[in-house]
């Protein structure tokens, strides 16, 4: 299978589908979440899904309503205004890395596997992770395992990435694992490896600069009383998108007009995040860590 949808059921309840109204899922993946919006729309209902990963495109669905952009949600609204579409009724929008990423070993996303250090979401894009791996210099690197990866010690793991690159460049998965071997803690390799490989993810598809343009566009295209559905899978996206959500900004600095009223663009519909049942967490593991958050435009 190639992605098991998350918060499935929790993330299209909340969007309160009009079934007459034009929505998107600005990340298609395997399909899970824009079949079950599409089974609540009616005949006049529409929607456009995004993904720039062109695997997905074998997951289209033959449906009259349905239009599928390969292409990176952060152009959302140029794109959808190439449809002629320039405004919506909800955005859903799923930041998990899919399992046929995680599982498919030639993509580089796994330290499960040994393969060349890939990443890119975008196959026809130039970066990947062997290139930010060997072209960045140890100031820049342990600024992206701090930030990206929250590791501890980032400089200590840049170190050793220079030192290594200088006799041979580090090309594969197992080339990286035996480069840091020396700094990985001792009975917390696996979270060790997942916050390395999420940093190197992060970087080498710009996604949180993806995120925040997604975020502000969504401002500008959903209708008053549209929706957006969020879900998320750590700390860095969660913060931003609770902050969007509360204020409008990402910094989560409250706003306020000329005569001092707080000013907000959105209402909340959860106060806090929607957390995956423990059944779900039994069924599909990888879905322990998400978050959803929903608000409705003002």
């Amino acid at each position: 299978m190639y992605h098991t949808p998350v918060l499935l059921n929790p993330s299209v309840d909340l969007l309160n589908i009009n079934p007459a109204g034009t929505y998107v899922d600005a990340t298609f993946g395997g399909g899970g979440h824009s079949r079950e919006i599409l089974s609540r729309l009616g005949k006049k209902g529409r929607l456009y899904s995004f993904d720039q990963d062109k695997d997905t495109l074998a997951n289209a669905i033959d449906d009259k309503r349905f239009t599928l952009i390969n292409n990176n949600f952060k152009f959302l609204r140029g794109c959808l205004r190439a449809e002629g579409v320039e405004s919506v009724d909800g955005i859903l929008a799923d930041y998990g890395v899919s399992s046929h990423h995680f599982d498919t070993p030639e993509r580089g996303f796994s330290f499960r596997f040994d393969a060349p250090l890939d990443m890119r979401m975008n196959q026809s894009a130039d970066q990947t992770a062997a290139n930010v791996i060997n072209e960045y210099d140890d100031a820049r690197l342990a600024h992206i395992f701090g930030e990206y990866g929250e590791l501890e010690r980032p400089f200590r793991i840049a170190n050793a990435i220079v030192a290594a690159r200088e006799n041979t460049p580090v090309l594969t998965i197992g080339e990286l694992l035996e480069v840091v071997d020396k700094v990985t803690p001792r009975g917390g390799e696996s979270k060790f490896r997942a916050k390395l490989f999420q940093a190197l993810r992060i970087e080498v598809n710009g996604e949180m600069e993806a995120l925040e343009m997604m975020l502000e566009q969504s401002l500008k295209i959903l209708k008053p009383g549209g929706r957006l559905s969020v879900i998320t899978y750590h700390s860095l996206e969660d913060r931003l998108v609770k902050n969007f959500m509360k204020t409008g900004t990402f910094n989560g600095k409250v706003q306020k007009d000329f005569y001092g009223n707080i000013s907000t663009p959105f209402e909340l519909v959860t106060r806090k995040a929607v957390e995956p049942s423990e059944a779900e967490i039994a069924e599909n593991s990888r879905s322990r860590s998400a978050r959803l958050r929903v608000a409705t435009k003002l």
